[in-house]
C-alpha cells in the first residue's frame, strides 16, 4: 500500500513540477516606482521599510554547519525559545516562545500558515532542513504591514522560507543528493531537483524518506534537591522506530510588477509511541500513523503606482490514526480526520513616499472528523480582518495594527442526529504598536519597543475531544510589552571584523492561560485546564561576532541567554491552597537557558561546536521538591570538508551530537538520547 501511495504520488509531482513549475530569485516590492531592482532581466521591486523588530535569523550556510537534523534542532539556538521534545527522531516537538505556549506560536510555510486546529500542535520534526533555505523568528509579530490577517494573529512567528533555485550562468538544472546515517539505526536520503525552465521560469522538486530503529539506550535517574538519589536504572529506548516519507513540488514565477508562487506539500509517516517511564514500564506498544497533504498558492503584484495587492490561497487535509493494542490498559483505535480551506487578500496603499497602510481579509474554515463515541463534530468559520499602517520618518520607524477576529462555531453530536449545539460566537480585536529609533546617523544603535494584545481560541481538542477536551475552556488572551536596543559594527581593522550585540527586557500577562499537560501514553492526548493568570518577565541577549584570525581562518561566534520568571498568580481559592502553586515558576520553564555556536572555517574545512543549556525547572507549576528537575546541557560537534570531482561538488560530515553523553529528559520520563553520531554526505551537480 505504501509503495502504491509512493508511486502514484511521485508520478503526480514529476509531472506537476516539469510541466507548470519556476522558482524565482529572492524579491520583494518596494512602493517607488522608479525605484527598481534588475536580476536577470527580470524586474523586481524591493520593501522600503526595514524590519522595525528585527528577527533571530538562521540561514544559508549557517543552517548547514549546525548539528541540525530538523527544524525543531536548529530553533533552539534561538533566545527566548523553550522547545518540548519527546525524544528520538519521531519524537513529537513543539515550540514555545516567551512561556505563553506553542499555540501562541504561528508557524509559517512560505509564506502562509500551517494549522492545526485540532490540537494546535506544529510538529516541527515533520520539517527537514535539506529543502529549508530560511529560519526567522519574530517576536510580536512580522514587522511588515503588507501580510496576511493570519500574521498579526500571534504572540510569536517562525517563517520557514523554502530554497530558491538559483543557476551559474548556461545551467538550467541543479541536483543535490544528501544522504545521512548514524545511530539508531537512522537512514535518511533525499534528493532535491531544481529546473530552469525559461527566465522567469523554474522548477522545484524535494523527496526525502527517513527510516530509524529508535532504539538507544539511557540511564534514567531522579535526584532530588536534598540530594536524595530517587532512582537510577539503564535501559534500551523501545517502540520509538519511525517509517516517514516527504514530498514537495514547488511553482514560482515572475510577472509585470510582480511574482506567484505554487507549492504542494505531502508527508506520510508510520512511528512506535514509545510514551513515557513509568511504574517500571520501560516498553509500550502504541503506534501512531501520520498522513498530511496540503496545496497552496500566492500571487503579489503590483497593480497602480500606489496600490500593490497580495493574495494568499490553501487547502490542507491531514489524517492521523493512534493505536494502542495493549489490552492490559484499554485497546484503542482511533482516527481523526481535519480539513481546511483558507484564503486571504492584502491591500496596500501608500499615501505618501514614508506612509503607507494596507487593510487585509482572511477567512478559514476548519472541520474535524474522530472515531470517538459522542464526538461532535465541530466546523469552525473564522474571518480575520487587520488594518495596518506604516511610517518613517527621520530616525523613527513605527508601525500599527488592528485585528478583529470573528469565529463561528457549530457541533453535531453524531451523523445521524439531529441534536445540534452551536456554541457562542467570538468577536474580538487586537491592537499592536511597534517603534523604532535611530538616535544616531553616524552609529548603527537602535532603540525598539512594542506593545501587542492578542486573543486564541481553544482549540477542537481543547474544546470537545472526549474525556479529555473541557466545553467550559475560557479563550486565552495575552498582552505584551517589550522594550529593547541593537547595536552592530564592522571593523576594517583588527581582529574582530563583524560585531553586532541585542537585549530586551518584556513583560507578558496572560489571562485564563490554556495548558496543555500529556496524558496517557499517545503523544497528541492531553487534558486541559485554565491556569487563570500568568506573570510572565524576561530578557532575552544575543551577541554574534566575526573574527579574523591568523592563516586565513574565519572564526564566528553566536551567544544566546534568556532569563524567565513566569508566575502562575491564579487565585488560591480555584486551586488546592496547598499545592503551593501561588506565585510559582510554571511548569516545564528555566529561569535560565542558553546557547553558544562557534563555527571555524579554513580553506575547504569548517568545524563547528554548538552548546545548549537548560536550567532547572519544575514539571508542575507546585514548584516542591518532588517535581524539581535538574538543568541539563548539551555539546555538539561537526567536522567537514568540502570538495569537487570534475563538474560535482560535494561535501562529507562527521558529528557527534551530545558529546559528554549527558542523560536528560525535556519532557518528564521521556529519557532523551545520549551520546550519538552521524554521517552526511551531500554531492551537488
Amino acid at each position: 500500500m505504501f509503495s502504491d501511495r509512493f508511486f502514484c504520488v511521485s508520478t503526480f509531482f514529476l509531472f506537476f513540477t516539469t510541466a507548470f513549475s519556476q522558482n524565482t530569485p529572492d524579491s520583494t516590492y518596494r512602493t517607488k516606482k522608479d525605484n527598481l531592482l534588475h536580476l536577470e532581466e527580470v524586474v523586481v521591486t524591493a520593501t522600503r521599510y526595514k524590519e522595525v523588530i528585527p528577527a533571530q535569523t538562521l540561514k544559508g550556510k549557517e543552517l548547514e554547519k549546525l548539528n541540525s537534523f530538523s527544524v525543531a534542532d536548529a530553533i533552539r539556538y534561538f533566545s527566548g525559545v523553550q522547545i518540548k521534545d519527546y525524544g528520538g527522531v519521531g519524537g513529537l516537538k513543539t515550540v514555545d516562545i516567551r512561556s505563553m505556549g506553542t499555540n501562541h506560536m504561528g508557524v509559517f510555510y512560505d509564506g502562509i500558515q500551517l494549522g492545526n486546529a485540532q490540537n494546535g500542535q506544529i510538529d516541527l520534526g515533520k520539517f527537514s532542513l535539506d529543502n529549508i533555505e530560511e529560519i526567522s523568528l519574530y517576536n510580536g509579530q512580522k514587522s511588515e504591514i503588507f501580510q496576511s490577517a493570519k500574521d498579526f494573529g500571534s504572540a510569536g512567528t517562525l517563517y520557514l522560507k523554502t530554497r530558491t533555485p538559483r543557476f551559474a550562468e548556461n545551467k538550467k538544472t541543479n541536483l543535490t543528493g544528501t544522504f545521512r546515517t548514524g545511530s539508531f539505526g537512522l537512514t535518511n536520503p533525499s534528493l532535491l531537483w531544481e529546473q530552469k525552465i525559461s527566465e522567469k521560469i523554474s522548477s522545484s522538486f524535494n523527496t526525502e524518506f527517513t527510516y530509524a530503529t529508535g532504539k538507544y539506550p539511557f540511564r534514567y535517574k531522579k535526584v532530588f534537591e536534598d540530594g536524595t538519589v530517587a532512582w537510577d536504572t539503564t535501559a534500551i529506548r523501545q517502540n520509538g522506530d519511525i517509517h516517514a516519507f516527504r514530498l514537495e513540488g514547488g511553482l514560482n514565477g515572475f510577472i509585470n510588477s510582480g511574482k506567484w508562487q505554487a507549492k504542494a506539500y505531502f508527508y506520510d509517516a508510520e512511528k512506535g509511541i514509545p510514551g513515557a517511564v513509568v511504574n517500571n514500564v520501560w516498553k509500550r506498544s502504541q503506534r501512531q500513523w501520520d498522513r498530511n497533504f496540503f496545496a497552496q498558492g500566492s500571487f503579489q503584484k503590483q497593480l497602480l503606482p500606489r496600490y500593490d495587492l497580495l493574495v494568499n490561497l490553501k487547502y490542507a487535509n491531514d489524517r492521523m490514526r493512534y493505536l494502542n493494542p495493549d489490552t492490559t490498559l484499554m485497546y484503542i483505535d482511533n482516527t481523526f480526520r481535519q480539513q481546511e480551506i483558507y484564503a486571504s487578500v492584502a491591500n496596500k496603499y501608500s499615501i505618501l513616499s514614508n506612509w503607507d497602510v494596507d487593510i487585509s481579509f482572511d477567512y478559514q474554515w476548519n472541520t474535524l472528523y474522530a472515531s470517538l463515541q459522542d464526538f461532535v463534530y465541530p466546523k469552525r468559520n473564522s474571518a480575520l480582518v487587520a488594518l495596518a499602517t506604516a511610517f518613517e520618518w527621520n530616525g523613527l520607524k513605527a508601525q500599527a495594527s488592528l485585528l478583529g477576529t470573528f469565529v463561528f462555531e457549530e457541533v453535531k453530536r453524531q451523523s445521524n442526529s439531529q441534536e445540534t449545539g452551536t456554541p457562542d460566537n467570538k468577536k474580538e480585536y487586537t491592537p499592536a504598536v511597534f517603534l523604532s529609533y535611530r538616535p544616531f546617523k553616524q552609529y548603527n544603535f537602535n532603540l525598539r519597543a512594542f506593545y501587542k494584545r492578542i486573543f486564541r481560541m481553544p482549540t477542537f481538542n481543547d474544546l470537545y475531544y472526549t474525556d479529555i477536551g473541557n466545553i467550559s475552556l475560557n479563550p486565552e488572551y495575552t498582552n505584551q510589552y517589550n522594550l529593547g536596543f541593537q547595536f552592530g559594527k564592522v571593523l576594517e581593522k583588527g581582529i574582530v571584523s563583524r560585531f553586532s550585540f541585542r537585549a530586551d527586557a518584556y513583560y507578558n500577562e496572560v489571562t485564563d492561560k490554556i495548558v496543555a499537560i500529556p496524558k496517557g501514553n499517545g503523544q497528541y492526548r492531553w487534558m486541559m485546564m485554565n491556569l487563570g493568570y500568568v506573570e510572565i518577565r524576561g530578557i532575552d541577549v544575543s551577541t554574534q561576532t566575526e573574527w579574523r584570525l591568523p592563516f586565513e581562518i574565519l572564526l564566528n561566534t553566536s551567544l544566546n541567554y534568556t532569563y524567565q520568571k513566569a508566575q502562575d498568580f491564579t487565585n488560591p481559592s480555584d486551586n488546592d491552597p496547598e499545592s503551593g502553586s501561588y506565585g510559582s515558576q510554571i511548569a516545564y520553564i528555566p529561569w535560565h537557558n542558553g546557547s553558544a555556536i562557534a563555527n571555524l572555517m579554513w580553506k575547504t574545512w569548517d568545524l563547528n561546536y554548538s552548546f545548549i543549556y537548560v536550567g532547572e525547572r519544575y514539571h508542575n507549576s507546585s514548584n516542591i521538591p518532588a517535581n524539581y528537575e535538574q538543568p541539563w546541557y548539551t555539546h555538539d560537534l561537526t567536522l567537514g570538508k568540502t570538495f569537487r570531482l570534475k563538474k560535482i561538488n560535494g561535501k562529507l560530515s562527521a558529528e557527534v551530537n551530545n558529546l559528554l553523553n549527558q542523560y536528560y529528559d525535556v519532557v518528564l520520563n521521556y529519557p532523551m538520547p545520549g551520546r550519538n553520531f552521524k554521517l552526511i554526505l551531500k554531492i551537488e551537480l
